[in-house]
């Protein structure tokens, strides 16, 4: 039988280039073998002199994500800097880090074209792997011998909701040991050597979530899809809760202002009678002198 494989990239743009030009830092190919339960873990980590953005994902307890980081990383130190939204390099160092990432393309079709062959793969997973895909084949890398799946598409086509794989962790109960990965309902050793690969946020780690996905859904499809219904549930019931509280916050804030305008109103009042007061009487002290005399020169001379 041939073996399933789970294909997961990491990737970001050169600091200070185009948005749109993606370098592969990390590339990892999981390897699953149906009949034995196997897995194998194959990875490659990319070491040109480049600084690459990444976004770091802020997720609550459901895989909801609560906020993204974007910083900055050299693929061959892999020390972290600071992001800077401004920064941008002059065209003429732009060209000479495009130089040294195009330099890596043979080493990421070595690194697949060495391993589909190695484990004889003829089914390929990926999750949103349409960039993935399209990377690698501008690598080099030809997957025409491959049976490509995007498991977000058919989880997408199957519940109507555009899954990431941080809430479908959450949905199959993924766990890793440092010999094991665990869902739901299932178990699978991994051998210590390949476990080590499997470190938080990388490439392999993301495939080895990927596997518990793909098995969980296809062996225990009904459980798979009462749980992700649970799921979307609580996410909707937080959102709600969210926007009701984000609601009674802003009429607070409008009662709390309005307050203000009326306390503004009513301590503006008393200055305003006051100053017309003071008004009034300056008129009258100005128009008494004038009738005084007027007075007088209607009087007749004493005899």
């Amino acid at each position: 039988m041939d073996n399933i494989a789970f294909l997961e990239l990491k990737y970001g743009n050169i600091y200070g280039g185009y948005p749109n030009y993606f370098v592969i830092s990390d590339i990892s190919l999981l390897v699953f073998e149906p009949h034995s339960k196997k897995i194998f873990v194959e990875s490659l980590s990319i070491n040109a002199d480049v600084n690459v953005v990444f976004v770091n994902t802020k997720v609550n307890e459901l895989g909801h994500t609560l906020g993204r980081i974007k910083y900055v990383t050299n693929l061959k130190t892999r020390k972290k800097q600071r992001f800077h939204e401004d920064f941008k390099l002059e065209e003429r160092d732009l060209d000479f880090e495009f130089k040294k990432s195009r330099g890596v393309k043979r080493y990421i079709k070595g690194f697949l074209m060495k391993n589909l062959r190695k484990y004889r793969v003829r089914d390929l997973v990926t999750f949103d792997g349409r960039r993935d895909l399209f990377l690698c084949e501008r690598a080099g890398v030809d997957f025409k011998y491959c049976n490509i799946l995007d498991l977000q598409r058919v989880l997408n086509k199957e519940c109507n909701y555009l899954f990431s794989l941080n809430k479908l962790s959450v949905v199959t109960g993924f766990e890793q040991t440092p010999n094991s990965l665990r869902s739901n309902n299932l178990n699978f050793f991994v051998h210590p050597i390949a476990g080590r690969q499997l470190r938080p946020k990388s490439a392999a780690y993301d495939a080895a979530r990927l596997l518990m996905v793909h098995q969980e859904y296809f062996e225990h499809k009904d459980d798979f899809l009462m749980k992700a219904a649970l799921i979307l549930n609580k996410i909707q019931i937080q959102q709600e809760e969210k926007k009701a509280k984000e609601a009674e916050l802003a009429k607070l804030k409008e009662e709390t202002e309005g307050t203000k305008e009326e306390e503004t109103k009513a301590t503006e009042a008393p200055k305003a009678e006051e100053a017309k007061t003071e008004e009034t009487a300056a008129e009258t002290v100005e128009s008494t002198p004038a009738s005084e005399d007027a007075s007088a020169s209607e009087t007749p001379p004493a005899e």
